[in-house]
């Protein structure tokens, strides 16, 4: 795991013995698994650490210093675990949620919080048009995490309902996103959000560009929101 000992040092990280056998176990499972089920397109070992572990620990610069006590984070459209279960690694105190859609994505989150031993993890199979209704969802979190998942004007809608008020959406996203971003200030402003900042995320080991953009909630999410399965995707505020 030397590629990313040395990148999260970087970031002010120092991993510990433990944490670096327990994102080598990942590693291993990860690659087990996806023989099985598509869990990622990437799975050289160097890409892994850095594409997948490393990128998932930059929403770090998005935390708030320190970490409060019970501090809740759900991780929306989580796939692999990317980015909660590599926060988790290094954040144990954090209280998490993964949430995915797909069964088999989610059977395989709950073998490798299982396998490593993580406590305080719960791993959610549904949609979050669905469960972002739930009262045991619903603006109960600190955090939400999100990556690749959608564009930010669909994103906003799956992911702002589960934020409590005065909680921050922390996206992740490459590339130029200035078209993006102006293109979903409505849907934003609509789920109770408003533009807090963008971090761009300047380490050596991304060719290419990468920041968080940082989403504060302010105000409830009208009950309406998020609509029905499928349609933020289809007709996007």
């Amino acid at each position: 795991m030397e590629n990313l000992v040395t990148g999260v040092s970087r970031l002010g990280i120092d991993l510990t013995s433990a944490q670096i056998d327990s994102f080598q176990i990942y590693y291993q499972e990860l690659i087990d698994w996806n023989h099985r089920i598509n869990l990622t397109a990437i799975i050289d070992y160097h890409d892994v650490q850095v594409k997948h572990f490393l990128d998932s620990l930059t929403v770090f610069f998005g935390l708030p210093e320190p970490l409060p006590k019970d501090f809740k984070l759900i991780d929306v459209g989580s796939g692999g675990g990317f980015p909660g279960l590599p926060l988790k690694i290094i954040f144990p105190q954090i209280e998490m949620v993964l949430l995915e859609s797909t069964n088999k994505k989610a059977d395989f989150l709950k073998h490798i919080v299982q396998t490593l031993g993580l406590d305080d993890v719960d791993v959610v199979a549904g949609r979050a048009e669905e469960m972002a209704h739930l009262p045991d969802y619903r603006e109960q979190f600190d955090t939400v995490v999100a990556r690749g998942l959608a564009e930010m004007d669909v994103l906003a809608e799956l992911t702002l309902p589960f934020c409590r008020v005065g909680g921050y959406l922390i996206a992740q996203k490459k590339g130029e996103i200035e078209t993006e971003l102006a293109a979903s200030l409505n849907a934003i402003t609509a789920m109770g959000g408003r533009l807090s900042g963008v971090k761009n995320i300047a380490l050596s080991e991304f060719t290419d560009r990468r920041c968080l953009l940082i989403i504060e909630k302010v105000s409830p999410t009208p009950a309406k929101y998020p609509r029905r399965p499928g349609i933020p995707t289809k007709r996007p505020l």
